[in-house]
C-alpha cells in the first residue's frame, strides 16, 4: 500500500458520521448504479463541501447543506458518501 491511499484511509469517514455543525469534503462515492447517480443528481460529487446542519435524534435523515440548498438524505444514502 502507498503512503499517499494509507493517508486517506485514516482521514476519511462516511457523512453519518459527521457530527452537525462541520464542513467536509466528498471524496468519493460508493455506491451502485441507479443509488449512486441519485446522490450526484442531488449535487453531491467528488470535491463538492458539505454542511451538516441537523441529524434526526435516531440518525435518519440528515440534513445537509450543499452548493446553497438544503437537502436531506437518509441514513443509508449518507453511508456511501464518503467525505474527509
Amino acid at each position: 500500500m502507498s503512503m499517499t491511499m494509507a493517508k486517506e484511509g485514516e482521514n476519511m469517514k462516511t457523512l453519518k458520521e459527521i457530527h452537525c455543525g462541520k464542513t467536509v469534503k466528498v471524496v468519493k462515492l460508493s455506491g451502485e448504479g441507479a443509488v449512486k447517480r441519485r446522490i450526484m443528481d442531488m449535487g453531491i460529487t467528488k470535491g463538492v463541501e458539505v454542511f451538516v446542519r441537523k441529524v434526526a435524534p435516531l440518525g435518519d435523515p440528515i440534513e445537509v447543506m450543499v452548493r446553497g440548498y438544503e437537502l436531506s438524505l437518509r441514513k443509508a444514502d449518507a453511508e456511501m458518501i464518503l467525505v474527509e
